[in-house]
């Protein structure tokens, strides 16, 4: 089937296609009649805009890019959805590569994007930001670029970020009023600046309450479910268990906990949990699990608004964006022996 044109409509109606053309984009100087005439007549023929030749008159090509370390826990398949749901309300398309906590394929995805021209980026990067500086020259060269959730809040461009520290100090302060003496920390990996913040947090919320050394650790774990695993595993070979652990995210604590059970272990009777970036998981296990709630849609939300503000003001302003959660309390770190809640 032919694609009909503007000059197809033009003769049909003996006009002008500076006409047509015209009437389609809804100009000014063009009688209301014949407007409507050419609008009519379009729509009976089947016209349809080119898409292509749109975006390159504008040039732009109103397709974002979005690179994220993995899409198989909840956070950031949540964070994607929420971000397709607000670039489409805006008129932009995504489209979505992971990294899968590789640097080299991270650059190359990136690169694949912007030879494909789309308008933006982004980017939550793999451990450790390892291609910091070709961001930086891209971003010299006034390519739109927005970081999400794993830059510092000192990284030189727009970010949103979420507040890990105060986060971090609130969980473990909990842990704490609950009379649990010995609190351990399972961590992320060392370069990731969401380790180092939430490491911080913990450490303050410690020295407020002058913990002494001797009745903390920090063991850096990972991120997953089988990380969190192997070190309760470790922990329970050498009889080293805590009261309660704070652990980086709601994965490490699950798995942490399934291992627990599987030694005959009780949550939290005999040790207790508080995770982080919760998941649907939290209120599905037993006992409920307690974590930090982050605002996943807002956080998506707010990266593509500095992006197209990027793209449609041509703002060189760097904006940093931190996001605060929500402390939500059940049962697997409520101490039964404590009175307080």
């Amino acid at each position: 089937m032919k694609h009909v044109t503007i000059k197809d409509v033009a003769k049909k109606l003996n006009v002008s296609i500076s006409s047509v053309s015209r009437a389609l984009n809804n100009k000014p100087d063009i009688k209301k009649e014949t407007r409507e005439l050419i609008l009519k007549t379009a729509e009976d023929m089947g016209y349809t805009p080119n898409p292509i030749a749109k975006h390159l008159s504008e040039r732009k090509s109103y397709i974002i890019g979005a690179v994220v370390p993995e899409l198989m826990s909840e956070y950031f398949s949540q964070v994607v959805i929420a971000l397709q749901d607000f670039l489409s309300s805006n008129g932009y398309q995504l489209i979505v590569m992971h990294s899968d906590e590789n640097p080299e394929l991270e650059l190359k995805n990136v690169k694949t994007l912007i030879r494909n021209m789309v308008d933006g980026l982004i980017i939550a990067p793999v451990v450790g930001n390892m291609n910091k500086s070709f961001y930086l020259e891209k971003q010299k060269q006034d390519f739109p670029i927005v970081f999400m959730s794993r830059v510092s809040s000192s990284y030189p461009a727009s970010k949103v970020i979420f507040n890990n520290t105060k986060w971090s100090f609130f969980a473990t302060e909990h842990l704490i009023r609950q009379n649990y003496k010995k609190i351990y920390h399972l961590s992320g990996y060392k370069g990731m600046s969401v380790t180092k913040e939430r490491v911080y947090g913990f450490e303050k919320a410690l020295k407020k309450h002058k913990i002494p050394k001797e009745r903390y650790k920090i063991i850096e774990t990972g991120l997953n479910a089988e990380e969190g695993m192997e070190a309760i595993e470790d922990l329970i070979f050498n009889h080293d268990l805590p009261d309660a652990f704070f652990c980086v995210n709601d994965m490490v604590a699950l798995g942490a906990i399934k291992k627990l059970k599987e030694n005959g272990y009780k949550v939290p009777e005999d040790v207790a949990f508080i995770g982080f970036t919760e998941t649907l998981m939290a209120e599905l296990v037993t006992p409920q699990l307690s974590s930090v709630k982050q605002p996943t849609y807002k956080m998506a939300e707010t990266a593509g608004k500095l992006l197209l503000e990027i793209i449609n003001d041509n703002t060189t302003e760097v904006k940093t964006v931190v996001l605060n959660g929500e402390l939500n309390i059940r049962n697997s770190s409520i101490n039964p022996k404590s009175n307080i809640l």
